[in-house]
């Protein structure tokens, strides 16, 4: 009884994205049955396009609008069979039941027969190349990476590390050993000195000290921001787009007596950011509510240094937020670049002359990262590029891209200088 209403959480999951259009961390889980139900929510999603095109082929006939839960639920009963870790046999019988709580009675025979047959057809359908991604992205990504799109859409496809910022009070190898005691493996990066990579996820709460601010849990690719924008005592600094806090209170851990602002538009995303900053027990930030491409919350004191993590397509964290390929389309790039370029003329007349603009984003287009810092050069003569010296990522025209690959996550960089 307790894997099935697993089961039919997770349904709900898939259909708050696949119908309502909904982001899948908007989606609230009850206490119980959390782990399994998203393990079946996050990989049915993660293999919407192949699981959506197996179980399309099937059907005689499309369902109607009011039963495309259904369709939902054929899907996850699809990704138990060939993905997962879980018995065919429960597989089908717990999916076909779902049915009931759905009040529809009638559709068990046809996600009983749709279901065998995937199940009598595994190998065959296993053996199909697929890269389960839109059409319109599988087009771009192959387009701006030839040698590498193989790469990108398994790593999109496989579900990220979790991977810990360790404040720098801690001693890595002391923590390491706490993590030990608590049988929690890690590994250590080179390029980023305070990450933990997780052998395995785990609950914050199993984290030592978590409560008391050891750790923050953050991607390696987005650690490298506050060093490269290397904070110094003193320094006003401006982390725009900040919430809810993982590079805010990682430039405060680098530079404790600087004087941050936050921005941020979001207000239910700020006050996470300052419940990340009441458990760091920071306090030399100012938190603002505002619009980074607007001026009005502007004191007209220049910055020194300015994080711009741009808004952005995200598409080089979808193994972490796999129904971004639903919800993403092409014309929201656009709108993307577009907000993006906004933001950066504005904030670039409060950076002081000689101060530096740190650019990020969690994308892998070139639209929106290179092209986009390139256009930036061209418009403002006054700038130039500050070369990154990391071992990390590839060298682009402008700036660092990673791709998404086991340790970090895909992320671009780009440094730039105000000339005075």
């Amino acid at each position: 009884m307790a894997s099935n209403h697993a089961r039919f959480i997770a349904l709900k999951a898939i259909c708050s994205v696949v119908l309502d259009k909904k982001s899948l961390s908007a989606f609230t889980y009850p206490e119980q049955d959390n782990a399994f139900a998203k393990s079946l929510a996050f990989g049915t999603l993660r293999f919407y396009h192949q699981l959506n095109d197996i179980v399309t082929r099937l059907l005689t006939h499309s369902l109607k609008k009011a039963d495309l839960d259904i369709h939902c639920l054929l899907l996850l009963g699809a990704y138990q069979i060939l993905c997962a870790n879980v018995a065919s046999h429960a597989s089908i019988f717990e999916t076909v039941n779902i049915a009931t709580d759905l009040n529809k009675d009638w559709a068990k025979g046809l996600i009983n027969a749709i279901l065998r047959k995937i199940d009598s057809n595994q190998e065959n359908l296993l053996t199909q190349p697929h890269y389960s991604h839109p059409t319109w992205l599988v087009k771009k990504i192959k387009q701006h990476y030839p040698n590498d799109f193989e790469c990108i859409f398994k790593q999109n496809n496989t579900q990220a590390p979790m991977t810990i910022r360790l404040h720098p009070k801690y001693s890595i190898a002391a923590y390491q050993s706490l993590l030990s005691q608590v049988g929690i493996n890690s590994k250590t990066l080179a390029v980023a000195p305070q990450a933990l990579v997780l052998d395995k996820p785990v609950s914050v709460y199993d984290l030592p000290d978590f409560d008391l601010g050891a750790c923050y849990v953050q991607d390696a690719s987005a650690q490298l921001s506050a060093q490269l924008l290397a904070p110094k005592a003193d320094d006003l600094i401006l982390d725009a787009c900040s919430a809810p806090g993982g590079k805010t209170t990682h430039l405060c851990e680098l530079a404790p007596d600087a004087n941050i602002v936050a921005l941020d538009s979001d207000k239910t995303r700020l006050e996470r950011l300052l419940q990340n900053v009441q458990r760091f027990n920071i306090n030399n930030i100012a938190i603002i509510q505002g619009k980074a491409e607007r001026k009005d919350w502007w004191d007209q004191r220049s910055f020194d240094k300015i994080l711009l993590d741009a808004p952005c397509s995200a598409t080089g964290v979808i193994r972490r937020h796999p129904d971004i390929k639903l919800l993403k389309k092409p014309k929201d790039i656009a709108a993307l670049v577009a907000l993006q370029a906004k933001i950066l003329d504005n904030l670039w007349q409060m950076l002081a002359p000689g101060g530096t603009l740190l650019y990020a984003t969690c994308s892998i287009l070139k639209t929106e990262n290179e092209l986009q810092i390139a256009d930036f050069l061209h418009r403002h003569t006054e700038a130039r590029e500050l070369k990154i010296d990391l071992d990390w990522g590839i060298k682009t025209v402008i700036g660092k891209q990673q791709l998404p690959e086991h340790h970090f996550d895909g992320f671009y960089y780009a440094k730039l200088q105000k000339i005075e």
